[in-house]
């Protein structure tokens, strides 16, 4: 049986939290000036709270701020939370009540969310498309919504994206929406900032936020993160809730982390992961998660013993000398910090996966509209209601949505289809013979821990790794790794392995980040902005 529905709309009973009316709303002191948020970490963060050097309105304040003076270039906020500056003046209460909830890790802390996610307050979700009315209201916070409340950890506002999550048309370039315009790399406006969370990389590598949220159907988390030089990483898919979340697959949506470092991105994993009733997929996931949380995986030596394997074709066939040579150090520093590195190896049927495009997008489209057509049917005042009020209104609009020079074609492509019926079971079934008989066989076959792989998007497109781990739900984590000589391009590798082993991945990234230390922060000061 193929299993389309899987998220269950949200209780209309809803417990809406309400502030405390003790909240100070009077602290305007500014913050301790050895305190910068520029780079800033969670575990900075928590620290200077415990000097009292600043606030969490302070932090706010200043992210705000930062905002309001770059956001006009980067274009990687869309909204910001007007709440956000009283969500921070109780979070300040409850760390001077010495309250429960004060002790999270992500208590106080600010966070963007990509703008597909439901939130329960005064701001919009709405793909970054005019279709979706600002305003909107949706029935609840999405699942991980939920999740990074109940820790204190305060939603700042929305991030930009790929309108619809790239799934519009096939001439809508990646960190384009007609809500947030285009976004731009912070390292270079000519390069792209990828997609489909283009805005929550931006806005990471900008320090637009302290951590950010994305989601992934095919690339969306991996390769933004690889090409803005943060973190990136790709659950399992399941072992994070989608509910509350504008779809495209529920086969292969997937909800996780962008940050600059991998200790932010595995707090932040360690919050959001697990089981919610709204989204059957999580159900089998506890079983994954580790006692005790992802956390006790950021280890200096965690890649010693690790057998990592390299796939050099197609994924290492860079025509540039400078990505091979600064890929030949990183796979010399593995090795060096007591991986065992086992080279040349190959995925039988890579050729096959990657240039056999149509099948995922036979599913995809049948996918699409079964599950965007059960999100808009619980908006609770939205005209439009379906996938084909959405291409009305694009039709409607064309001035307003770009319809003319971006199109729609998958939309439309996708409202042709009619469920899941042979075509499209057959094609599902495919993507997971393709998986069982590639991916993971290798990784059986070699007793591998990971695969090691390259940056990826147009700058890079001889490597489609993150497609690999798309069709198979599979984990995948990004880290920067260095920046090419010539343009200061940033390069990202990539660690990909079987379902439930992020616990790996982790050891892994964090062994190499702290190995390589590789990210150096952009210089957006030198960024013209861009007009289209």
């Amino acid at each position: 049986m193929i299993l389309i529905s899987t998220l269950i709309p949200c209780p209309l009973v809803i417990v809406i939290a309400i502030l405390s009316s003790s909240a100070s709303h009077t602290d305007t002191a500014t913050a301790d000036e050895s305190f910068s948020i520029i780079e800033a970490t969670v575990d900075d963060i928590k620290l200077a709270f415990t000097q009292n050097k600043v606030t969490s309105r302070q932090l706010v304040q200043s992210y705000i701020d930062r905002i309001n003076s770059l956001n006009r270039t980067l274009k990687g906020v869309i909204e910001v939370n007007p709440d956000a500056l009283s969500l921070a003046d109780n979070a300040d209460r409850e760390r001077r009540d010495n309250e429960p909830v004060s002790l999270s890790r992500l208590h106080g802390i600010p966070v963007l969310v990509r703008d597909i996610f439901d939130t329960k307050d005064k701001m919009s979700t709405t793909a970054g498309s005019f279709a979706l009315p600002q305003g909107s209201v949706v029935p609840c916070d999405a699942g991980v919504v939920t999740k990074l409340r109940n820790a204190g950890g305060i939603i700042l506002g929305k991030a930009s994206l790929s309108e619809w999550s790239g799934f519009r048309g096939y001439r809508q370039p990646t960190g384009w929406s007609a809500r947030g315009d285009y976004g731009v790399n912070p390292y270079d406006s000519n390069l792209t900032p990828c997609g489909s969370s283009s805005g929550s990389a931006i806005s990471a590598a900008a320090s637009f936020a302290t951590v950010t949220i994305g989601a992934e159907t095919d690339g969306s988390i991996l390769c933004p993160s690889s090409l803005n030089s943060v973190v990136g990483i790709k659950p399992t898919v399941g072992l994070t809730s989608r509910a509350g979340v504008i779809p495209i697959s529920p086969r292969q949506d997937s909800v996780g982390p962008i940050c600059r470092t991998v200790s932010d991105a595995v707090y932040v994993l360690d919050t959001i992961a697990g089981l919610d009733n709204n989204d059957t997929a999580t159900v089998p996931m506890p079983k994954y998660i580790p006692s005790g949380g992802y956390a006790q995986f950021l280890k200096r030596d965690g890649v010693k013993g690790k057998r990592l394997g390299i796939v050099r074709n197609p994924f290492f066939n860079f025509s540039s000398a400078d990505v091979r040579n600064a890929f030949e150090a990183h796979f010399n520093k593995l090795r060096q910090e007591g991986a065992t590195v086992i080279d040349n190896l190959q995925i039988t049927n890579v050729n096959e996966i990657l240039s056999d495009a149509n099948t995922e997008l036979t599913a995809l489209t049948a996918e699409f509209k079964i599950s965007l057509n059960s999100y808009l049917s619980n908006l609770m005042n939205s005209p439009v209601r379906t996938l084909a009020d959405a291409i009305d209104f694009n039709n409607k609009n064309p001035d307003l949505e770009k319809i003319n020079q971006y199109g729609q074609e998958l939309f439309e492509r996708s409202q042709a289809t009619n469920g899941i019926g042979t075509k499209e079971r057959e094609a599902i079934d495919k993507l997971a013979r393709q998986t069982r008989e590639g991916f993971v066989k290798l990784m059986e076959t070699n007793n591998l821990d990971a695969v090691v792989a390259g940056p990826g998007g147009s700058n890079f497109p001889e490597s489609q790794f993150p497609r690999i781990l798309a069709i198979g739900g599979l984990p995948g984590i990004t880290v920067p790794a260095g920046y090419t000589n010539q343009n200061k391009t940033p390069l990202g590798i990539f660690f990909g392995g079987l379902n439930g082993t992020e616990p790996k991945l982790i050891e892994i990234a964090y062994a190499f980040e702290q190995a390589t230390k590789a990210r150096i922060p952009p210089t957006i000061t030198s960024l013209k902005y861009q007009t289209y």
